[in-house]
Order: structure tokens, then C-alpha cells, then sequence
């Protein structure tokens, strides 16, 4: 399905009605079934209630939309679709790089993700332009609950036209609703984009409530939170095509600090994703918590998995709940005294690889956010008699372990192991266990050389115990803006030449975030490598803000640490003009890259340009 054939469509009965379906019916949630019948959309779309469903629609394709993350997580300094030049098993040959990490002639126009982004993006924003268009035949509605239902489409479409100027620059900016066939629909200055977004935000801002009447609506923090991003990213005035000026810096710290007053930070860091222990074995199985202080919106799921499906007009991303889980590598699965498929670790599909040079940035023995994103220690969840590790040493050895017995050990990058006898018997050392160092991550290791599971730390940190076995069955919400951010947008912000923050330079901003990673270590000198993309290297370095260390670099470091998975990488890295380089630099597959300037801008889908009329212009370079 194409821009054009979901703007063709009437919203019509089903919208209505197959929607509701997926909408949570939890009480303290804001989407509630409400089956209906017999009605046609020009008259019940007239009616308060009609005008509540319309609104309630526009929400459940946030899940769809922020499911599809190939496009803004891999390919960049931090996460890959594969994890290293390992060898192939069947020939012995490199495995043939991903197109999303080398940027070759692969990626093109025709890609389903390109696509589906495409599509996703522009489904929500026919979506709200249908809210808009019909809410002056509203007659009986409160005012104000109507201006706030009104803000609240206006704010979808503008975070849809966010994302979307983004990724492809000019764009086409449907603004009403479409009920007849069109085939042409030019594509708009990038700047002109950004003036509407700006106009809708403001908008929202003043009509919007603090409070939202049910929790996970959108609120005034919420729309003062994206004005913070949208003044931050015209600000930087990419290809000076966004019509931005330093002013923006000014105006995206001044939001900054609004987010930062209403939005206090959570204690840990950890208390911001699903409590869980490391080991299945002694695993939490309490209650979980997704409403925190510091979240000013997100995606929401419900505690029951049945009521979670994603859009079911979107067959593609019809998952069936949150699935972030499931998306990152690699797998506990395998690990010796595995139980096979369950819920001890869960499915792990390992389509979002960290690179080595991430593990790198952070400090493991004071940084909090190493131990909670990453899981060092596999178990064995069964006994295994007589198990026969392939030593290099001793072909006629076996070992046994018990249920509990550690079964790989991932060293810290800062304390490798650099003797026989901190090594698995797999090599001839003394460990019953498999252990691993960092620069081994990507393939140093060969696996075809060892019986012992050798693998990268386990990317725990959206992992959820207890839910069902698979890939889409997260019930916990999932996080979008946060105030955390709105420091490091203030960091970078001053860095650019704001003035005014109410917190002092960027440095106070900056380590703000830091200090709560370090926990109980506040105020100390933190150590990430001081060459990332150098796997051997135990050169130092801090990460600590001062007045004349802080850079843009170092921003994005610390994002890299905070914000590791979340819906943010690729748009930081086009924001800041940084793609590029740190693509070349911290991305391990280096062979082949092809990344240029062009990749600064996706290609518009090729059916978009096929079916447009006159035919839309493809971006430079595709």
C-alpha cells in the first residue's frame, strides 16, 4: 500500500472498529474498547463519542511506526545487522556484509523498510488530517476537551512530519483530509516543513493540559518536549535547507529547561525499563512498574499480551505487543544446560548487533548502565554430564556442570584475560567455562574452534521476564521522550552558543546524566577507551564534562551510553552532521563501506515515485 492509496481511502467504518479492537482496556490506560455498529463515519464521526474514537485511532499506530527501527538503529556508530566478519560455515568465505551497515548500491530505493517507514508515517498523518478536517462539524463537544483532542492529532501529524523531513528532506505535507483520488503530491521545501511543525507544536502547547485526563495521551510536556528536538535539529540547519538560525539553540535550551523543571529524573537509571535479575534462575517475578517521573510519553502496552496487537490494518507490523526483547543480540539460547525455547531467556533475534566499540564507551566497574544493558554471565538453567568442551589442548576431555554453573564469562574490555589460567579449558586454560574478551566479539573467537558458547553479552536492556516465549510479547511501554534527554539537548544546545540555562553551562548538564549512571560513584572519574574502534587498546580516557572538554563528540558518547536502543541513534547522527564519520570509524564493517554524503537522506520509496504524478523526484545520488 502506497502514500497515495492510504490517502485515498475514507476513513471510513473499519477505522473505527478494527482499531478499537487493539486498544488496550485497562482503566489506568487511555485506550478502551468500545464496540460499535450499524454506523457510518459522516454521521458518527459528528458525534462527541465519534470525535473521542477518531482520536483514540490515531494512537495505535505509534506501535507500528516505532517497531520499524532498522532504519534509525543499524547502519550507525552504535548497532549493526551483523556483528562482525565471521566466517561462513558452509565455505569458509566472509559473510557478505548487511546493506544497512556497508550503505552499498544494495540500498536503494526499492527497500520494504523504505517502504514500510514511508507508509507507516503517512498512514498516521491521513490519520489526524482526518481529526482535523472534521473537527469543526463538532458542535456538542466542550471547547476545551475538543482543543485538546484537536492538539493531540496536531501533535501526532507533527511527529510524523518530524520523522519524515528527517529521513528523506523535502516531502510531501498532506494537511487535510483526502476523499477523492490524487496523484499529486509535491514534495515541500524542508523548511516549510519545519514551520508547520513549529506552528502545530506552539499550538499544542497552549491548549494542551498538563495533565493528561488519562495517562499515556499526549500532554503540554509532551508537545514542549518535541519543540526542544525540532528547535535543536533547525538549529544545526542541515545543508542549510531547514531554515534555521542560532536563535533555534537558544528556543530548543529554553524548552530544554522546561522538560528538565516538570520532569525529574528517576533515582537509578535501571528504574526506567523492566526489573528483572540477570540469572533465570533466581529471576523477579513481582509486579512491573512503566509509569515513571522522568517519562514524559510512550508507547503503550498493557499487561495483557492479548490485548496488545499492533495495527491490524498493517499486516507487516502486526506484532502483538512490545518487542524490543526480542530485537537485540545475541541469544542465551544456545548456552550449555539450555532449556530450549523459553521464557529463562527468552527470543533473541539479534536483528540490532552492538558494536564492539560500544561495549568500549562505557566504563564496566562504575558506570550502572554497562551492568543493566549488558548480561556477562551465562548460566546453565540444567545439569549436563560429560560435556565435551573441543579443547585445543586435550581432545579427550569432559566436563560436567550443575544447574547454576556459569557457563560463559564475557570479560570487561578494561580487564581482559591475558593468561592460560583466566581462559576456558576450550583453549587449553583452566575455567570449566568459556571466556571471552571484548576484541573477540566480532569473530576473533572463532567458534568452529571451541564447544563452548562464544558470544558477545546478552543486550538485556529492555528485557521483560515472565512474559510468553517470542518475539512481540512485551508488555511494558515503551519510552519516547524522557527528561534525561532534555539535559543532553540543553548540553548541545549551549555547545552550539545558547545562552541562559538555568543550570549553568553544558558541562552541569551533561554530568547530571552522568552522575546519576554512576549511582553511589557520583562525582567520579569515569573511564570509556580512549580509542573505541581499536578493539586491543586499554588506553583511558574520561568522560567527564568539564567547561573546555565539552564537544559534540562527547555528547554523542554520552547519548550512546543513555540512550543505547531507544528511537533516537540515526537521527542524532544526521542531526549533528556526524553520520559519516562515525559510521567509518566505530561500525566494524569496514570492508566494502560505501557511506557517503548522500546517506544523509533516505531514498523516496521508488513505488511513491512510480504511481506519483508528475513524477516525484528522487533524492541525489539514488
Amino acid at each position: 500500500m502506497t502514500m497515495k492509496t492510504i490517502l485515498f481511502k475514507k476513513y471510513n467504518f473499519w477505522l473505527v472498529t478494527s482499531l478499537l479492537i487493539v486498544l488496550t482496556s485497562c482503566k489506568d490506560q487511555f485506550l478502551e474498547e468500545v464496540p460499535k455498529s450499524t454506523l457510518t463515519t459522516d454521521v458518527y464521526y459528528k458525534t462527541e463519542a465519534g470525535f473521542e474514537d477518531l482520536v483514540r485511532s490515531c494512537y495505535p499506530l505509534l506501535r507500528n511506526i516505532h517497531q520499524n527501527r532498522v532504519l534509525v538503529l543499524n547502519g550507525t556508530d552504535i548497532f549493526s545487522s551483523q556483528g562482525g566478519w565471521n566466517p561462513s560455515a558452509v565455505n569458509g568465505k566472509e559473510n557478505q556484509p548487511s546493506l544497512f551497515d556497508v550503505y552499498d548500491a544494495r540500498f536503494n530505493a526499492t527497500l520494504p523498510e523504505i517502504q514500510s517507514l514511508w507508509q507507516l508515517l503517512y498512514a498516521e498523518i491521513a490519520r489526524t488530517n482526518t481529526v482535523v478536517s472534521r473537527a469543526d462539524a463538532i458542535t456538542t463537544m466542550n471547547a476545551t476537551l475538543k482543543d485538546t483532542r484537536l492538539s493531540e492529532a496536531k501533535f501526532l501529524r507533527a511527529l510524523c512530519l518530524f520523522y519524515a523531513v528527517q529521513q528523506w528532506g523535502d516531502i510531501p505535507m498532506p494537511l487535510t483530509e483526502t476523499t477523492t483520488p490524487q496523484k499529486d503530491f509535491p514534495r515541500v521545501p524542508a523548511a516549510d516543513v519545519y514551520k508547520q511543525i513549529i506552528t502545530d507544536l506552539l499550538d499544542c502547547e497552549a491548549k494542551l493540559p498538563v495533565v493528561a485526563s488519562n495517562y499515556g495521551r499526549i500532554t503540554k510536556g509532551t508537545a514542549q518536549f518535541l519543540l526542544a528536538r525540532v528547535y535543536l535539529t533547525r538549529g544545526w540547519n542541515y545543508n542549510n535547507s531547514l531554515g534555521g538560525t542560532n536563535a533555534d539553540f537558544d528556543l530548543a535550551l529554553q524548552y530544554a529547561d522546561k522538560i528538565i523543571d516538570a520532569y525529574p529524573l528517576a533515582t537509578n537509571y535501571s528504574d526506567l525499563f523492566p526489573k528483572r535479575s540477570n540469572n533465570p534462575l533466581t529471576q523477579y517475578t513481582g509486579a512491573q512498574n512503566d509509569k515513571n517521573a522522568e517519562i514524559v510519553f510512550s508507547v503503550q502496552y498493557n499487561t495483557d499480551v492479548l490485548t496488545n496487537k499492533t495495527d491490524p490494518a498493517f499486516t507487516q507490523d502486526a506484532a502483538g505487543g512490545n518487542d524490543l526483547h526480542s530485537k537485540f543480540g545475541p541469544s542465551g539460547e544456545g548456552f550449555i544446560g539450555s532449556k530450549g525455547r523459553t521464557t529463562d531467556y527468552n527470543r533473541c533475534l539479534g536483528v540490532h548487533q552492538i558494536n564492539t566499540a560500544t561495549y568500549r564507551f562505557f566504563d564496566p566497574d562504575n558506570d550502572t548502565r554497562y551492568a543493566h544493558n549488558f548480561v556477562s554471565v551465562g548460566y546453565a538453567l540444567s545439569a549436563v554430564k560429560d560435556y565435551k568442551p573441543l579443547p585445543l589442548s586435550n581432545a579427550n576431555l569432559k566436563v560436567s556442570f550443575a544447574a547454576g554453573d556459569t557457563v560463559l564469562l564475557c570479560r570487561p574490555w578494561n580487564k581482559p584475560a591475558t593468561t592460560l589460567a583466566d581462559r576456558g579449558i576450550d583453549l587449553g586454560g583452566k575455567k570449566n567455562y568459556a571466556v571471552v574478551n571484548t576484541d573477540e566479539y566480532g569473530g576473533g573467537y572463532p567458534i568452529d574452534n571451541s564447544g563452548l558458547n562464544i558470544q558477545a553479552p546478552l543486550m538485556w536492556k529492555f528485557w521483560q521476564p515472565g512474559i510468553p516465549y517470542g518475539d512481540a510479547y512485551g508488555t511494558f511501554n515503551e519510552c519516547i521522550f524522557r527528561s534525561a534527554e532534555a539535559y543532553l539537548i540543553a548540553a548541545e544546545a549551549i555547545v552550539k552558543g545558547a545562552k541562559g540555562g538555568k543550570l549553568g553551562g553544558a558541562e552541569v548538564y551533561y554530568n547530571r546524566i552522568l552522575d546519576r549512571a554512576l549511582g553511589t560513584k557520583k562525582g567520579t572519574d569515569p573511564k570509556c577507551a580512549a580509542v573505541p574502534e581499536n578493539q586491543k587498546s586499554l588506553e583511558t580516557a574520561s568522560y567527564r564534562a568539564t567547561a573546555s572538554n565539552i564537544t559534540i563528540d562527547l555528547i554523542l558518547d554520552e547519548r550512546a551510553r543513555e540512550f543505547m536502543g531507544e528511537y533516537s541513534r540515526w537521527f542524532d547522527l544526521k542531526r549533528t552532521g556526524k553520520l559519516v564519520d562515525r559510521v567509518k570509524k566505530y561500525n566494524p564493517w569496514v570492508k566494502g563501506q560505501s557511506i557517503s554524503d548522500k546517506h544523509y537522506l533516505r531514498p523516496i520509496p521508488q513505488s511513491e515515485i512510480d504511481l506519483s504524478f508528475p513524477a516525484m523526484k528522487q533524492n541525489p545520488g539514488y
